[in-house]
Formats: C-alpha cells, sequence, structure tokens
C-alpha cells in the first residue's frame, strides 16, 4: 500500500514543472497582421523567458487566434517559444 501511495506521489508530481513554466501574462493588442500570422503586444513581464513588460511582435499558433482579437483588446496569453521565434500559444480576452 504505501509503495502504490509513493507511486502516485510521484507520477503526479512529474507534472508539475510543465504546469509551473506556463504562465498567463496581461497584456493588450496593439496590432494584429492576419497577412503575416502576428500580434504586436504590449505586455507584462514574462517570468519564464526572464523578460520584462514591453510591446513586441508575437507569432499566433493558430490562425483563428488573430480572429478573436482587435487593438487595443485587453488580454491574457501564454508565449511559448516555437521553433525558436516567440509565439503565442494561447489567449484569452481579460474580464
Amino acid at each position: 500500500m504505501r509503495k502504490m501511495i509513493m507511486f502516485a506521489v510521484l507520477v503526479g508530481l512529474a507534472g508539475l514543472p510543465s504546469i509551473a513554466l506556463a504562465q498567463m501574462v496581461d497584456g493588450e493588442v496593439t496590432k494584429v497582421d492576419e497577412s503575416a500570422g502576428k500580434l504586436t503586444i504590449k505586455h507584462g513581464p514574462i517570468k519564464k523567458f526572464d523578460m520584462d513588460g514591453m510591446t513586441m511582435v508575437f507569432r499566433a499558433n493558430d490562425a483563428a487566434m488573430l480572429k478573436q482579437v482587435k487593438p487595443g483588446d485587453k488580454i491574457k496569453f501564454e508565449a511559448d517559444k516555437v521553433n525558436g521565434q516567440f509565439t503565442v500559444v494561447k489567449i484569452e480576452k481579460s474580464k
């Protein structure tokens, strides 16, 4: 029984690093470039990249994301590096 509990704990901990790295960041869309598949976002600090807040261009992981937002929208987003480029992998409008 004790081994089963320890196994369950270890399996549960295995997923923590990826969860800990996932971080939704506050931002504001300043430009949407559908033809290039990019968003310009004024954002707060992105801890997982040790990046201060700034305005920068991100690739959109999915073209459908570009239709969900417009300049001036307040958002929460998750960024990651995909093929060496900063990419928005999740986006939602702030409430």
